[in-house]
């Protein structure tokens, strides 16, 4: 049995070794807008941040899964006849998981441009505003998202560089009665840069 156990163990390291596999730790900027504003309200994105990593796992298809953590901002304006009542900014804080696939558009050794889409999941840790005009809290947002992401990655060497885009498909606002008639959904557009480490052409 402990051979038996041996031989498997011996077989995935030698498969792993063998497999083309890249970390890309990534670091950049989001600007986060909200949809369907409620009546009198505006909603205009302003700069965020983010950092975390994708895995790959695959040559010409492969699949990428990661994680990022972020604070987005989005600047709301209430209106009322004309009267501005209050502008501040909405600070989200998140984790976010991602289960993308992704194909390499051109694979050269010294230049590659892959596409990757697929769904991600936000795990919402805090909301707050900056200046305490807007008085929404935590328990007014929805506690995760569903989202459908997609991406664009430069990879030069060792820097990569990836424009993307998330699209929100969960209700950002809780079925809390002041909310819950608020079908906004989140648009997040980023930027990253990045490092390679690993080999994807072996």
């Amino acid at each position: 049995m402990n051979k038996q156990i041996l031989t498997v163990a011996v077989a995935l390291f030698a498969l792993s070794a063998s497999a083309q596999f890249q970390v890309n730790p990534q670091v950049g900027v989001n600007f986060q807008q909200l949809t369907s504003p409620d009546a009198g309200v505006e909603y205009k994105a302003n700069l965020g941040w983010q950092l975390g990593a994708d895995l790959r796992f695959g040559d010409r298809l492969f699949f990428q899964p990661g994680a990022f953590f972020g604070r987005s901002v989005t600047a709301i304006k209430s209106v009322n006849s004309d009267t501005l009542v209050y502008e501040d900014d909405l600070v989200r804080t998140n984790l976010r998981l991602k289960a993308m696939v992704g194909y390499r558009l051109i694979d050269t050794y010294q230049f590659d441009l892959r596409f990757a889409m697929g769904p991600t999941y936000d795990v919402l840790l805090s909301v707050d505003d900056r200046d305490d005009r807007i008085g929404y809290d935590e328990g007014d947002f929805n506690k995760g998202s569903m989202n459908i992401d997609a991406a664009l990655g430069f990879d030069m060497g060792l820097i990569s560089v990836e424009p993307s885009v998330s699209f929100g498909l969960s209700r950002v606002f809780s079925d809390n009665p002041a909310v819950k008639d608020i079908g906004s959904k989140y648009l997040v557009y980023g930027l990253t840069v990045g490092i390679n480490l690993g080999n994807d052409d072996k």
